[in-house]
């Protein structure tokens, strides 16, 4: 109901530091994208087709050099980076839901410019770390100097940190759910507004460096009743594969090297990964060029199959080395490559089937599992590829089955799954820190007396209070 509750407390000052940070977050995302391109050129070379055609126009020891010199970087950086350490975290979950919103500037921007530059030169992680981490940064430096409450700084963070995602995918309200289904764990429509005017600012602001193009293109599919069937039989499966993935994702975070370790395991790691990637230079990079392919039909079953095998193990051993990244982009490539596998069989079952426009039906639902947001999965697979549409009716079934699968097994979000791994503030566990937010909501306004629907506890108004523990499934019953 508007008018209620938060949105009567946000200001003019309020407003203006929303549009501000909208602008500042699509410039660091440009930049951030300006220097991956950079650096890829650098690594591999120019070539006007794609990061995966520049890889394999070089030599497989020139790979190999690249990811080498990947290594070293990581690790250098992992030192140099624990002397720049201060107060406040340098992951955005860990910041949002251990440290009350607090984001470390400099170390923040530091890891985000490493992020991009390994990425570029192959690391098997996602881009969209980097513009996270400086929306979020961004917005946890004009907080502090504003003196805004815990609870309007958690919320301009989660903010940040979507726009920047949206910024470089060019997924405005994608980036608004991402901001609040997933990061934030909350959906309401006070909390709604700030994130889709930050998204909407730096997404418009980067279209004068990056452009207004989409990221995937897709032939034109038309909707079978194949594929709801084969969406009804194997929803649930990407669920339970879904909650794997997780699983993976959350040892990887914590078998993370430390002390002098932080040198040579990303040097070993990342030098594997080349050797590796001489015969599958697929696997470099964050999987884009590999879900572009399965659209295009231009991976054999027997190459998804070898894919599927080595790209999610190439994600983990990057992540549990101390690489920095993000895990949208992989995530949605395992995805693909996993519906490739299950399109592959049921093309027997069913003849006549049109493997690709399969892809992104699995893919998002996959996606939506592993990041425990089903909205926003959604949202950002119509927005990335602007020609979904057709084959919404089976993506929706897919989406609901395996979000429902891998919720009643007990999965996080793949980004909440590394949250254990993390040093939280004061020595305190992550449940102690996590229910420690309850305190910060106290500084919730609350909505004006006597209105329908107010509900009343110590002063708050918990119609529109952000759940504090979304994606831990020890209280989920209850949540529910």
């Amino acid at each position: 109901m508007t008018g209620r509750g938060i949105v009567a407390g946000y200001s003019g000052r309020f407003w203006a530091l929303v549009a501000g940070l909208g602008v500042l977050t699509g410039l660091s995302a440009s930049a951030l994208m300006g220097l991956l391109r950079l650096a890829e050129h650098l690594a591999y070379g120019f070539h006007p087709r794609s990061f995966l055609a520049a890889a394999e126009a070089v030599s497989g020891a020139h790979r190999v050099v690249v990811m080498i010199l990947a290594g070293l970087l990581v690790g250098l950086g992992a030192v140099l980076m624990r002397r720049l350490w201060t107060s406040g975290g340098t992951e955005v979950s860990e910041a949002l839901w251990l440290r009350g919103g607090r984001l470390a500037l400099l170390p923040s921007l530091a890891r985000g410019v490493l992020s991009v530059v390994t990425v570029g030169m192959g690391s098997s992680l996602g881009r969209e770390a980097a513009p996270q981490l400086a929306g979020a940064a961004l917005a946890s430096r004009v907080s502090d100097w504003a003196q805004l409450p815990v609870w309007q700084r958690r919320l301009l963070v989660a903010s940040g940190a979507g726009a920047g995602f949206a910024a470089v995918y060019n997924v405005p309200l994608g980036g608004a759910l991402f901001a609040l289904e997933v990061l934030f764990g909350t959906l309401a429509l006070p909390l709604v507004l700030p994130a889709l005017a930050v998204s909407v600012i730096a997404t418009a602001v980067a279209w004068i460096f990056l452009g207004t193009a989409h990221t995937y293109h897709m032939p034109d599919f038309h909707l079978q009743a194949a594929q709801m069937v084969w969406a009804l039989i194997c929803g649930p499966v990407l669920g339970l594969l879904a909650v794997g993935w997780v699983k993976l994702i959350q040892w990887a975070s914590g078998v993370r090297p430390r002390g002098r370790a932080r040198i040579v395991v990303p040097l070993v790691v990342l030098g594997l990964l080349g050797v590796v990637a001489i015969p599958y230079p697929q696997l470099l990079g964050n999987g884009k060029d590999i879900v572009q392919s399965a659209l295009l039909g231009g991976i054999s079953l027997g190459l998804f199959a070898v894919l599927l095998i080595l790209k999610p193990l190439a994600t983990a051993a990057c992540l549990g080395a101390g690489a920095p990244g993000g895990l949208f982009t992989p995530t949605l490539s395992v995805g693909v490559l996993l519906t490739g596998v299950l399109a592959g069989v049921w093309s027997h079952i069913w003849p006549h089937t049109v493997a690709p426009a399969y892809a992104l039906i699995g893919g998002g639902a996959f996606l939506a599992a592993a990041m425990q947001g089903p909205l926003s999965a959604v949202v950002l697979v119509l927005e990335l590829t602007r020609h979904f549409d057709v084959l919404m009716a089976p993506a929706l079934l897919a989406i609901v089955e395996a979000t429902v699968v891998a919720r009643r097994l007990g999965a996080p979000s793949i980004y909440s799954a590394r949250l254990a791994h993390e040093p939280s503030p004061e020595g305190t566990s992550v449940e102690a820190a996590i229910a420690s937010l309850d305190t910060d909501d106290d500084q919730h306004p609350p909505a004006p007396e006597g209105e329908p629907g107010q509900q009343k506890n110590a002063g708050r108004d918990r119609a529109v209070r952000p759940n504090p523990r979304p994606a831990f499934r020890d209280e989920s019953d209850r949540a529910d």
